[in-house]
């Protein structure tokens, strides 16, 4: 079928998905999870073509996936213990029909009408009763704490290999429409610099300047895999700004985020990826307060000591990552209170002030 970037596709009914899975509730390795049930007969625009992804399971590595698409959906943790990451959801194409360019107008009326999921609730091989049995698994070890299955934890097992040296990759990253020709453009140059940088060639650092003073002529983002100074042992600044869902906050610079990280990257533990770079000096909503999640090399549901903030649309555009550049994933980026400023609403709107940081972002 090969949905592309901004097609238009509607959710089979239940009775057509549960045809298309095994007794664990997974198609070619893929889970289907309960959560998903409730967007049965409802129309999406096709976000980005998952052709491939990023394995967080294993080593961070490319992965390349079949006949996947993501649509603007993201899991609410309901079967999984409440986890909190909001992982953005993988969907089969068995799942969806395309929707034909004659139905669009009808879109925006569909788009918010509740799937009834119209057809037996058991059919075929597999019943909506192990859909929701294939999120656990059972271990005999442990019977008080619960280990899940989900898309993320099954994401090695539904995906092959992939090298980042693959050029076909960045081929259908471009015909697919997931990025434009000078995204992948601006990639590559950045991804040679930085191997020149990491060769050992003893210019790291001049090279570090030479990129950062560019950037700032043409207004980019400074070098974005830089360490902080703090010794790992020493411990690594706090704030309590007790940030809540709704309100304004304002991402801090670059410079001031480094001086509260150690020489690992980390504060209290929380490692600050060259991904959130571009997101710096930014105004953005606080999306949710992070205390627990699913950790996907085990199954366990982790509880954070300190909370983490997810912010409204900063996630990782894997612009910095040479074995996942351009991954289409889209993970939401966690962010400690000490990178943060609470502001007050500002009567430019939001959308404006966005605007002219996405403007700036596609200078790099």
């Amino acid at each position: 079928m090969k949905l592309q970037s901004g097609d238009w596709a509607e959710v089979k009914s239940k009775g057509e998905i549960l045809r298309t899975l095994d007794k664990k509730g997974q198609l070619d390795g893929m889970p289907f999870m309960p959560q998903m049930f409730q967007y049965c007969g409802q129309r999406f625009k096709v976000y980005k073509r998952a052709h491939k992804t990023c394995d967080t399971v294993f080593p961070v590595r490319g992965r390349r996936v079949l006949d996947s698409i993501h649509l603007d959906i993201r899991c609410n943790g309901e079967a999984f213990g409440g986890c909190q990451a909001a992982c953005l959801i993988f969907w089969k194409e068995a799942w969806l029909k395309p929707i034909a360019s004659t139905d669009r107008m009808f879109v925006s009326i569909q788009r918010d009408k509740p799937g009834d999921g119209s057809c037996s609730a058991d059919v075929g091989s597999c019943s909506e009763a192990d859909v929701w049995a294939g999120t656990q698994a059972k271990d005999l070890n442990d019977l008080k704490e619960p280990r899940y299955i989900c898309q993320a934890t099954q994401l090695p097992y539904f995906t092959t290999q992939l090298s980042g040296w693959d050029l076909r990759q960045y081929v259908e990253d471009y015909t697919s429409g997931n990025v434009t020709l000078s995204q992948i453009l601006q990639g590559c140059i950045y991804a040679s610099y930085y191997n020149v940088i990491e060769s050992g060639i003893g210019l790291g650092r001049f090279l570090r300047w030479l990129y950062d003073r560019f950037q700032s002529l043409v207004g980019g983002i400074p070098y974005p895999r830089r360490s902080g100074t703090l010794s790992v042992n020493q411990p690594t600044p706090t704030c309590t700004l007790d940030l809540q869902p709704g309100e304004l906050v304002k991402v801090k610079s670059y410079q001031a985020i480094l001086e509260t990280l150690n020489t690992e990257s980390k504060n209290r533990g929380l490692y600050f990826d060259a991904e959130m770079v571009p997101y710096c000096g930014g105004v953005y909503r606080v999306h949710d307060r992070l205390l627990k999640f699913l950790d996907e090399k085990t199954g366990r549901l982790v509880t954070l000591k300190t909370p983490a903030l997810i912010l409204e649309g900063v996630s990782c555009q894997a612009r910095y990552s040479p074995c996942r550049m351009f991954c289409p994933r889209s993970i939401y980026s966690w962010w400690r209170e000490v990178w943060l400023e609470r502001v007050s609403e500002n009567p430019r709107p939001v959308s404006e002030l966005r605007a002219e940081q996405s403007s700036a972002r596609e200078r790099t």
